[in-house]
């Protein structure tokens, strides 16, 4: 088999596996947002839906593992095909991860369901959910357009979601002192927005690699981070 044979191989591989990549992005969306829209309405039906729905997303991943290894294996991709694969392996890894956190989003909302709400944090935590989801689809978008640019935008924008959750905590802090009764689901609100926030973190990685993918570069710069809390004494 001549160079060009191997090379117009490597490009069916490759494009099969980034269409595994597209579903499998297209399938976690949808999954942080119906997570997100499940815990508002405290749908347990939906919420369940989503929980079942990972399966699918964890298989998509398995399967973008199996193609990748046999392109290796097959075509011995080289320099920048080599940093595609390696980019694809990445980016599967980073959404089963994030499909992962809005299945735990979506285990406490039969928690939730039989506890009073608590004022304004669950449009909150719909917000911060949102911004994630528009974040990881420009990153889709970033590494199927080549657009270092667009995935920098990204990058900076994950300071926006730390933002959201500082605030989400200290609204989290305020209420548990306030009634000790708000303790429990404070304390499962709190959960799924530290969630949320490291979903954003994930999307940011992966905006990273698509960087790295375009320019054969990471990122030299440390990206701004808003998350505080880690200062912040919890009530005792």
């Amino acid at each position: 088999m001549n160079d060009q044979h191997i090379s117009s191989a490597y490009d069916r591989d490759l494009e099969a596996i980034t269409t595994q990549v597209m579903r499998m992005g297209g399938l976690v969306e949808d999954a942080i947002l119906q997570g997100a829209k499940g815990l508002a309405d405290r749908d347990i039906e939906l919420a369940e839906k989503v929980r079942k729905g990972d399966r699918v997303i964890d298989q998509l991943e398995l399967d973008i593992n199996d193609a990748a290894a046999r392109t290796i294996a097959l075509r011995a991709p080289v320099s920048k095909d080599l940093r595609s694969i390696l980019t694809v392996l990445r980016l599967a890894a980073s959404l089963e991860r994030i499909g992962d956190y809005a299945k735990n989003m979506a285990k406490r909302t039969s928690v939730l369901a039989e506890m009073a709400p608590i004022e304004g944090t669950d449009a909150a935590l719909k917000r911060m959910a949102r911004e994630v989801q528009a974040m990881l689809k420009d990153t889709l978008d970033a590494y199927i357009r080549r657009d270092a640019d667009l995935a920098e935008n990204v990058r900076q924008r994950d300071q926006d979601v730390d933002q959201m959750y500082n605030a989400l905590f200290r609204e989290f802090l305020t209420f548990m002192m306030e009634d000790p009764r708000n303790i429990t689901a404070c304390m499962h609100l709190h959960f799924i927005a530290k969630n949320i926030e490291r979903m954003g973190d994930l999307t940011t990685n992966m905006a990273e690699q698509v960087i790295y993918l375009v320019t054969g570069e990471m990122p030299d710069e440390d990206r701004p981070k808003s998350d505080k809390t880690s200062y912040v004494a919890t009530p005792g």
